[in-house]
């Protein structure tokens, strides 16, 4: 898939040589500049915005390339693994007797396609709403603003929430359902978090969907997604329920 500029912001990754000549040429005219050298005087202020012009270009097309595909599937497999020990290591949130059921923990195959870049709009709105729980009880959140991007070709939005009672807003939540849910997924939707972002560029990535706790224990109270938060395509990425079998 053929990365967009903004994916590029997200992803770390190296600047090639051809860049990096590129930035010390224009630097070296903005030298020559500075010592009187190069164009005339009438023309500096014309020279100025050319270069101007020229290095915010080389801001854009210089950004590091994403990681390599199969980079990330490791990374991302990794991270998985660590997660299963950490479950098996303990009782807490799958309990021991339910460890064969559910462990290790069932996905999707990763598909980068489901890491995507988003625009979070923010939003004024400061009303406290009831989500319901898988305990039938309330939980009062807030909401922040609304994400919006493109998946498989669909241009689609999901509402990223924090608890009503939140002293900052360094951590969203993102609950979904999507049309897996319920046959493939848990019929009580999945969820991500995002760490607040300075440029409101998000990175949303659909691997890292997860089950709430209450699918391996009951005694997790698990917030049910809104249904403005329900994606009218299946999302084949990230966990799953496991397949009979």
């Amino acid at each position: 898939m053929k990365p967009s500029p903004v994916a590029d912001i997200l992803s770390g990754r190296h600047v090639s040589s051809a860049c990096g000549h590129a930035e010390r040429s224009a630097a070296r005219q903005q030298r020559q500049l500075a010592a009187g050298v190069g164009p005339r005087r009438q023309c500096k202020k014309s020279w100025r915005v050319a270069i101007s012009i020229s290095l915010s270009l080389l801001a854009a097309a210089c950004n590091p390339k994403p990681p390599e595909a199969k980079d990330y599937v490791a990374k991302l497999a990794a991270e998985r693994t660590v997660k299963d020990a950490q479950f098996q290591a303990g009782n807490d949130p799958v309990p021991t007797a339910r460890h064969a059921e559910f462990l290790p923990l069932s996905y999707f195959p990763i598909d980068p396609d489901y890491d995507v870049p988003a625009q979070l709009k923010p939003t004024e709105d400061r009303t406290v709403m009831e989500m319901p729980t898988s305990t039938g009880t309330q939980r009062k959140m807030r909401r922040v603003g609304m994400l919006q991007f493109t998946l498989r070709g669909q241009a689609l939005t999901l509402t990223a929430f924090v608890e009503a009672d939140a002293k900052t807003l360094d951590r969203l939540f993102v609950p979904f359902n999507d049309l897996t849910s319920g046959t493939e997924t848990y019929p009580g939707g999945r969820y991500m978090d995002l760490d607040r972002t300075a440029t409101g560029i998000y990175e949303v990535d659909f691997n890292r969907a997860y089950h709430p706790y209450c699918v391996y224990n009951p005694t997790y109270e698990c917030p049910i997604p809104p249904s403005e938060n329900r994606l009218k395509l299946p999302v084949r990425a990230g966990e799953r329920l496991r397949k009979q079998t």
